[in-house]
């Protein structure tokens, strides 16, 4: 052991040196950018925003058209605040734009609130001598996933947005990668922003930056409950920083950052292109899908299945830990869909919240009586992932649908999850300790499906530069119907095809289990050194 520290810390410290003379090297190139000239007195609004029913431009999703973007949108004197014209006073509507920012920041606080809310349930559903493992790797991968976000992955995900209206700036994210095919622009990912350097030192690119990040945060801490009690910590690092600097942030543009699923409308007629307003694919499916990829590489764990292959039940630890988690989620939901309007001065808030809070409450009552029918009696952790498989469904379509549709929507989401988590359980044989497959993949399916099916036609115009409101198949737009489809495909392909093969290279390299002996004693003294009930007799079994 002794002639191991060493080495090791030479290894740290070498790797640590290398880390610095990059950044080092990196940050002044994109520091030393030329800044883009200032806009116009006042630009015109992005085809991305539309009209609130007050009259009052505000954004609906989370794409644009790059190429109509206009460039620069900050001061010319270094050493200045960085604000924009719009944004020291010149703006039409500055109390409004004013608002917009609090708006969104506060949002993007909430979202982030909710990684305390997945800390607590995917601890509690796991074991005692795995706890301070699971919450460790609940609070690495936010910490992992911002600095790997910051130097890449926002910039891949939003680098060719082009404005952000409601926040007064952001033109200078415009620089995206397409590809011409049929005669058509194809966006594939964007190429401004890396490390907020350069003509990106915006107050509109930070703040969009922050409420961006915690949502790539919680796709990326989905995984960790499905590969919760076995996988091996510095497996988990790795993991981190791929999933936030390339998995998330290459779908998360073709939706959200003027990418080619967004275009599916404008360039082919499918309704207003692929639409997620907050994200039921591009964060819970991504998540899911990635979770589902991760536990098949893994496996089950010791003793989940017998020699005849039925699945034992492993309980979790701490049910009210769990429990209260979930509600935690579910108050920081308000957060994720409402804020996604990046606009406290859209109406349509009060509607969004109201969908989300019925939704949330049909999936954990169809959860319920779905097992006291089977059973004979409630369950409680199902009744939980019923709360938020509601939540998932609804993240998509939830600024497009009526309340009846969202308590639907909500409703089959509970059924949905009851089934699926049976069936990857029992038929497909694939060890999910906490249901995070099928909370947040399969519902996200369901809930971008259930777009296009259910939106009514009274809010989107201009959504991904296509006039008029977004409609579902029971509206009269199958196009937007066969496009949710598309975008729902192309996730489960491309995500699980690039974090499956990520994980086996993972696999084949470091290693993504613990050693048999340590899932056996528990992976908190061996794998992060603290445990996190010491002064408690665990009772051990064979699990």
């Amino acid at each position: 052991m002794e002639s191991v520290l060493p080495s090791f810390y030479r290894t740290v410290s070498g790797v640590s040196c290398a880390l610095l003379l990059l950044l080092a090297v990196v940050i002044p190139a994109f520091a030393a950018e030329k800044p883009a000239p200032p806009p116009p007195p006042a630009p015109p609004v992005s085809a991305r925003a539309a009209e609130s029913p007050s009259g009052t431009a505000v954004i609906t999703g989370k794409s644009v058209d790059s190429k109509s973007a206009k460039s620069g949108d900050e001061t010319d004197r270094p050493g200045a605040s960085g604000l924009s014209a719009e944004m020291q006073g010149n703006h039409p509507d500055h109390n409004g734009l004013s608002i917009n920012f609090a708006w969104t920041l506060i949002c993007g606080f909430l979202v982030m609130f909710m990684q305390v809310g997945f800390a607590l349930v995917e601890t509690g559903l796991c074991r005692a001598k795995n706890a301070s493992h699971t919450m460790a790797m609940n609070m690495m991968i936010y910490c992992i996933g911002i600095l790997g976000f910051w130097a890449c992955g926002f910039a891949i995900e939003m680098g060719g947005i082009g404005s952000l209206p409601t926040l007064g700036g952001g033109s200078t994210l415009n620089s995206e990668f397409t590809i011409d095919l049929f005669g058509k622009s194809f966006g594939l990912f964007g190429a401004k922003g890396f490390f907020l350097s350069g003509s990106t030192y915006d107050m509109a690119v930070f703040a969009i930056f922050l409420f961006q990040m915690v949502f790539m945060d919680t796709a990326a801490t989905i995984p960790t409950g499905a590969m919760a009690e076995r996988f091996k910590f510095t497996a988990f690092c790795v993991y981190g920083f791929l999933m936030s600097g390339l998995i998330y942030p290459l779908f998360a543009n073709w939706v959200w950052g003027g990418g080619w699923l967004s275009s599916l409308g404008a360039n082919f007629g499918l309704g207003h292109g692929h639409v997620d307003f907050a994200g039921s694919s591009v964060v819970h499916m991504t998540g899911g899908v990635c979770a589902l990829a991760g536990a098949m590489v893994l496996g089950p764990r010791i003793g989940k299945y017998g020699k005849d292959g039925s699945a034992r039940p492993i309980p979790g630890h701490h049910i009210p830990m769990a429990i209260t988690g979930t509600l935690i989620l579910a108050f920081g939901w308000f957060g994720f869909n409402a804020g996604s309007t990046l606009a406290g001065t859209d109406p349509r808030i009060g509607l969004v919240a109201v969908n989300t809070m019925l939704a949330s409450a049909a999936g954990a009552f169809a959860a319920m009586l779905c097992m006291w029918l089977k059973y004979g009696k409630p369950d409680l952790t199902m009744s939980a992932n019923g709360l938020l498989a509601g939540l998932v469904a609804i993240t998509a379509p939830c600024a497009f649908v009526t309340s009846a549709a969202a308590v639907t929507i909500g409703l089959l989401a509970g059924v949905l999850c009851c089934v699926s988590i049976f069936f990857f359980e029992r038929m497909a044989k694939i060890d999910d300790p906490v249901g995070a497959i099928s909370v947040h993949g399969v519902c996200g399916a369901w809930g971008v499906l259930a777009l296009g099916l259910f939106a009514d036609g009274t809010y989107g115009n201009g959504f991904n530069n296509v006039n008029g409101a977004v409609k579902g198949l029971f509206y009269g737009d199958s196009g937007q119907f066969f496009a949710q489809c598309i975008g729902a495909l192309t996730n489960v392909v491309f995500v699980f095809a690039v974090s499956y093969g990520i994980f086996k290279i993972i696999d084949m390299t470091i290693g993504m289990r613990v050693l048999p002996e340590v899932e056996l004693e528990g992976l908190d003294r061996p794998e992060v050194a603290v445990e996190a009930y010491p002064d408690f007799n665990q009772r051990k079994t064979s699990l």
